[in-house]
């Protein structure tokens, strides 16, 4: 159930009717043919899982209804209001846990990642996993030229960061596959639907809360490519690198946990993991 749910205002378009238990989300923004690229591939798992692309604002024609249509592609959100990645998921998830999903898996919208292991996600989740993080560095996974600044800062930084705040030893927490149960989204202790998560905090938050509001967590094997050459990136390396640091710093000083008001009714809230 909702509970002070802040959530970005977006334009909805549905294409199909609800399929599946689970739906996977894709966050996107002037992908180009990488986006269509990696839809072509999903349009084969449209027999296990709904697709939604979650549009951060794209002008470049790469998600044009036709594209969708013919991709299997179930709903269009269109994000009409201020925020960035954490927006576009806050978004998501609000629709999904509104139209019944028992789970959402998220994919970045670049072709970068091993979309075939969406199968492994959905497993885990009806094993009774709630947060399920795709690793390049469990056995099993795998990476294609992964750019050694990236490689450094995740292994070094900002999993040993992670895993320490979690009490979880993670190995990929800056990758955005995952899947996530709704009934951990609607935790009351967690409270992802709010606009403090604009960025990547979301992202951080999530992996940090899982283990330590007693959810069932676990990594598994997915591959990661990166072209040859010059990485294309919309953020800068210096600003991305601030983003993380400042996210870091904000978990360590619990800057976005939830703090309860004694006084407050909290009856219309999600059940915790102990009151299912």
């Amino acid at each position: 159930m909702k509970f002070n749910w802040q959530v970005p205002k977006y334009h909805l378009k549905e294409f199909r009717a609800k399929a599946h238990d689970y739906c996977v989300c894709i966050p996107v923004i002037n992908e180009g043919t990488k986006i269509q690229n990696q839809l072509a591939k999903l349009k084969e798992l449209s027999n296990q899982i709904d697709i939604i692309i979650l549009d951060g604002g794209s002008t470049d024609g790469s998600i044009d209804e036709h594209i969708l249509l013919g991709n299997h592609v179930r709903t269009l959100l269109t994000k009409q209001d201020k925020g960035k990645l954490s927006a576009q998921l806050r978004m998501g998830f609000s629709y999904a846990i509104e139209q019944g999903y028992k789970g959402i898996i998220t994919v970045d919208g670049n072709n970068k990642d091993s979309v075939e292991s969406i199968p492994d996600f959905i497993e885990r989740l009806e094993e009774g996993y709630d947060f399920v993080q795709g690793s390049r560095y469990v056995p099993g996974g795998g990476e294609i030229n992964t750019p050694l600044s990236r490689k450094l800062a995740i292994k070094l930084i900002h999993a040993p960061f992670i895993s320490l705040m979690a009490g979880f030893r993670y190995t990929d927490t800056t990758n955005g596959f995952r899947a996530h149960s709704s009934v951990f989204l609607q935790d009351h202790r967690l409270q992802p639907f709010r606009d403090v998560f604009d960025t990547y905090e979301l992202l951080a938050y999530l992996s940090v809360k899982a283990p330590r509001l007693g959810y069932k967590v676990i990594e598994i094997p997915v591959t990661r490519s990166y072209p040859k050459g010059k990485i294309p990136t919309k953020i800068s390396p210096l600003r991305g690198n601030w983003l993380l640091i400042r996210i870091l710093i904000n978990l360590f000083f619990k800057r976005y946990d939830i703090k309860y008001d004694v006084n407050k009714d909290y009856s219309d809230r999600g059940l915790t993991k102990e009151e299912q």
